[in-house]
């Protein structure tokens, strides 16, 4: 087992790992920016090392100065988290390079699946059924236009190496083509230095399903219960529930077997995340993996009892997954809220400023994963989540319930937050009933909730 970790990443997911580092007994180094030299995660860690000034690139996207900071702490391996270097090959690499463990999949594999035209073609090969779209790589506009007269209207045009909603164009005829394939091939460029594209039919009304899994160094793979992520607004998920309401145990376990057979035909390391979209009917559509651990990953460990951050440090520490498929049991029911800094009166703005108060919900059934305290600022040069809140229950109503109470108790002053919109949220009867899809929050929930907003303020 590693004697120390370096966690590359911030805020409430670094403190995460470093509790959970803790528990293992290893000890933990933070790297920080300048402006979090303050933050409670670094005060938390056994040790902290500045890396940068506040620009992410100037620090924690700063692959040579994170490295080195791992090598002069002595830290055998690096946790990433979620965003920043998470998914990133050539960080991966050169944590290899400087014979430091990478906690995660292997870097050819995060570049594999980095490449969602890619990714599509692998799950092709395991038979993971894949969404009606082009077979590699978009040639031109002719190429695209060919595909979609093939697949029908509406269809997406994604880029290949995407990520966080960038060069991503939906387009509904053809004469609309020409101009998103320009539009989104110069995003692509100028977001990842590639321009190449696929294309996707656009599946709805979809519901958004993800598996986690988990595979060891001695060939042994597990899918976890699913998670609803369909809420989401502008393609950013607000609140997560494990298990699907509408999915039936069968179907769960015939898309835990999918998922099991994406991740054995990629070689997968480590945990990940298989994204699927389930139609009216039920089929099952492959659109991109995560290698990484998901912000949402509290409710899976919810519902299934694993830690999934202490097993990502074993599994890459060399030791074998302690449960297999059967081990897996799904135990009640949980959801999570994003609590972000910012402010719903103004189109969801992200915020800055200084929290002046902070008061946290508890009780039975209740999880809380915070990187703030009262006093702490909040920095613009960050993602604007602050706070999760995790409800676990016996049923979906009462985890709904515990969700609720537990929002109601929550206190953020000093600055904006879409508190109200995830209460809303809650107590909507399609949310209540488990029965949203992909576009809802965003075509239906919205537009009354932003009316209720103007009246309000008049």
């Amino acid at each position: 087992m590693f004697e120390k970790v370096l966690i590359a990443n911030r805020g409430e997911v670094a403190v995460r790992i470093i509790r959970a580092l803790r528990e293992l007994g290893i000890q933990s180094v933070a790297v920080y920016s300048t402006a979090d030299a303050d933050a409670q995660y670094v005060k938390l860690a056994d040790e902290a090392v500045c890396v940068g000034g506040p620009q992410p690139a100037d620090s924690y996207l700063n692959m040579q100065n994170i490295v080195s900071a791992a090598v002069l702490t002595g830290a055998q391996a690096i946790h990433p988290g979620y965003g920043f270097l998470s998914e990133n090959s050539d960080f991966a690499e050169l944590c290899e390079t400087c014979q430091i463990t990478f906690i995660g999949p292997k870097p050819a594999t995060i570049a594999l699946m980095g490449n969602k035209a890619n990714a599509r073609s692998q799950m092709q090969a395991a038979d993971v059924p894949v969404i009606p779209g082009s077979t590699g790589f978009l040639k031109d506009e002719a190429d695209a236009l060919a595909i979609a007269d093939q697949v029908g209207y509406p269809v997406m045009l994604k880029a290949a190496a995407g990520g966080g909603g960038k060069g991503i164009r939906r387009v509904e005829a053809p004469d609309e083509l020409s101009l998103a394939y320009r539009d989104a091939t110069q995003e692509a460029e100028l977001s990842f230095g590639d321009s190449r594209m696929y294309l996707e039919k656009i599946v709805a009304p979809a519901k958004h399903i993800e598996v986690q899994v988990f595979a060891d160094q001695f060939g042994h793979v597990v899918a976890f219960p699913e998670r609803d992520c369909s809420l989401q607004r502008k393609q950013q998920k607000v609140l997560e529930i494990s298990p699907c309401v509408t999915m039936t145990a069968t179907e769960r376990e015939t898309l835990q077997q999918i998922a099991v057979r994406a991740a054995t035909q990629i070689g997968y390391l480590n945990t990940g995340t298989i994204e699927f979209l389930m139609d009216q009917d039920h089929h099952f559509y492959f659109m991109e993996m995560n290698t990484r651990i998901q912000v949402e990953h509290p409710i899976t460990e919810a519902v299934s009892g694993v830690d999934l951050v202490k097993e990502q440090i074993r599994v890459a520490a060399g030791e074998p997954l302690p449960f297999e498929q059967a081990d897996i049991q799904l135990n009640g029911a949980a959801i999570e809220a994003r609590v972000n800094a910012e402010d719903p009166n103004l189109d969801f703005m992200p915020q800055a400023g200084v929290v002046k108060q902070l008061k946290l919900p508890g009780g039975p059934g209740i999880r809380v994963d915070s990187g703030i305290t009262s006093g702490d600022m909040i920095s613009p040069f960050y993602d604007s989540m602050v706070v999760k809140l995790i409800a676990h229950a016996g049923t979906y109503a009462e985890a709904l319930a515990k969700l609720t109470e537990a929002l109601s108790e929550f206190e953020l002053s000093g600055i904006a937050s879409n508190q109200l919109f995830l209460t809303a949220l809650l107590s909507d009867p399609t949310v209540q009933a488990g029965t949203a899809t992909t576009n809802y929050v965003t075509e239906a929930f919205l537009p009354r909730f932003k009316s209720q907003l103007v009246k309000e303020v008049s």
